[in-house]
């Protein structure tokens, strides 16, 4: 991994309280938090990604000389935390679900457990980098189950929230289901097939139509994909396509097709289509761009459109409709010295924010019949695994009289050990291993929970131990 030092990508508050941990000598108490996401009205379900990332991060942390004497000059932080800092390295432990996994609101899809001081400093960086990757990734998953078995090219980079968004966000779409980017640092970087045609500034710098399309065959004779919308699609786009089409075919090369960026899609690539099928090139496809989502495809498909290559950018790489995913950090357990588990909960006025106490994990369940998804439980590591011999009862998080009864079933535990005592202890996968991995995820989960319009509501239940757990908490600390 590309060796970057981050350490001061964090929130000032990390740096104070850990200072304050210090001279309260509190910095070896061993901390674990959770990475998860709540429910806004707008999530369905999420692709987990960002972990390289963090693991790239977590791995190269360390105070320099530049970074100590800045922060010797903000005249806020001891002596003792100024040396503390030169030898600081991450000695703790990171668990977290595989990217590409699938995941829903209040799981914790990544957990630390390491001295305060060391879990407090790395919340801010992990929480900027699993919310966007996963934000992107689950909007590249969408878009991608919209478009039916269509590729779809990531197109994003010129909309993007700065590079790192743009190299990122490609990195996260392509684990969502895109099969190409734009992007060619992403494309070297991540190994990730890029894909392009030409702009219309291309046609408009030749004398017209037909001359700048013969000169890009001329060029491109393997992958001529021509825009045809710089002036008039049908009257001049696709005619002087096919024009170019026949002439290239004459040579021996194979037309690619046409690409649509503005005006009513479903109608025009319906015209194109006969246009070029009556000509001769049943066989070329149609690409479409512009402000595309997964609405738009969806609408575009059942209007059957012929359309069968998606370039879609700014509404993937800004995940337009949520741009934020609202991951927290929370702290959920204190181990003390004796290896006691002492289990820490947040309280709110909003049932919604409060928090799953405990050193937790999250498991699925299948049917082994379909080999579906069929409901997820979080549950307390210190629980015994599930017997699947036996009857399994889950019981929902708040209506307890709401309960399902699984008999032939496997469960499968989520989160694995990916940094033990500072030491990375997983193979990252590669790209393409991730991108698969997702896809074969996806495929677990029946359509009902994937559609666009109101989606079934996916079971997340809490075991009847972290149940009860939490109960007793609320009692004792509201005296309810």
């Amino acid at each position: 991994m590309e060796e970057r030092n981050l350490t001061l990508l964090t929130d000032l508050y990390q740096l104070t309280m850990m200072n304050g941990y210090l001279k309260k000598e509190r910095k070896e108490e061993i901390a674990v938090f959770d990475v998860f996401f709540r429910q806004n009205g707008i999530i369905t379900y999420s692709l987990a990604c960002g972990l390289e990332s963090v693991v790239d991060y977590i791995l190269n942390l360390k105070f320099g000389e530049e970074e100590i004497d800045y922060l010797k000059s903000l005249n806020i932080f001891c002596d003792e935390f100024l040396t503390y800092l030169k030898n600081f390295k991450f000695t703790g432990d990171l668990y977290a679900v595989p990217e590409g996994t699938v995941v829903f609101p209040g799981e914790p899809i990544l957990t630390i457990k390491a001295p305060i001081m060391q879990a407090q400093l790395v919340e801010t960086a992990i929480l900027n980098l699993v919310n966007f990757q996963t934000l992107i990734a689950s909007k590249s998953a969408k878009i991608s189950y919209a478009a039916k078995g269509d590729s779809v090219m990531e197109f994003g980079l010129r909309r993007a929230q700065a590079p790192d968004a743009g190299i990122l966000g490609a990195r996260a779409a392509v684990i969502g289901g895109c099969s190409s980017t734009s992007n060619v640092l992403a494309g070297k970087k991540f190994g990730i097939p890029v894909a392009g045609t030409h702009a219309h500034s291309w046609v408009m710098n030749f004398e017209d139509e037909y001359t700048a399309f013969k000169a890009y065959a001329e060029v491109y004779p393997n992958n001529t994909l021509l825009l045809v919308d710089t002036f008039d699609t049908l009257k001049s786009g696709v005619p002087n396509a096919i024009k170019v089409f026949n002439e290239l075919k004459e040579k021996g090369y194979k037309p690619k097709g046409i690409r649509l960026d503005s005006g009513d899609l479903a109608y025009l690539s319906k015209k194109a289509r006969q246009m070029m099928d009556d000509a001769g090139f049943t066989d070329t496809i149609i690409c479409a761009s512009g402000d595309l989502d997964e609405y738009s495809i969806n609408s575009l498909k059942n209007q059957g459109a012929k359309i069968n290559l998606w370039g879609v950018g700014t509404k993937l790489i800004t995940s337009a409709d949520m741009p934020a995913l609202g991951g927290v950090y929370k702290l959920s357990a204190i181990i003390e010295d004796d290896g006691t588990e002492t289990p820490k909960i947040k309280l709110s006025d909003n049932t919604a924010k409060i928090t799953n106490p405990g050193f937790k994990n999250f498991a699925r369940v299948y049917d082994d019949k379909t080999g579906k998804a069929e409901a997820d439980f979080i549950c307390l590591r210190s629980e015994k695994k599930v017997d699947t011999s036996k009857p399994l009862v889950l019981t929902h998080p708040t209506e307890k009289w709401k309960k399902i009864t699984f008999t032939n079933y496997t469960v499968k535990y989520l989160q694995q050990d990916i940094i033990v005592g500072g030491k990375l202890v997983y193979n990252l996968p590669t790209l393409a291993e991730i991108k698969e991995y997702a896809k074969n995820e996806l495929e677990t989960f029946w359509d009902e929970y994937k559609r666009l319009d109101s989606p079934h509501v996916y079971k997340v239940d809490l075991s009847d131990k972290l149940y009860e757990l939490k109960r007793q908490m609320l009692i004792d600390i509201r005296g309810e």
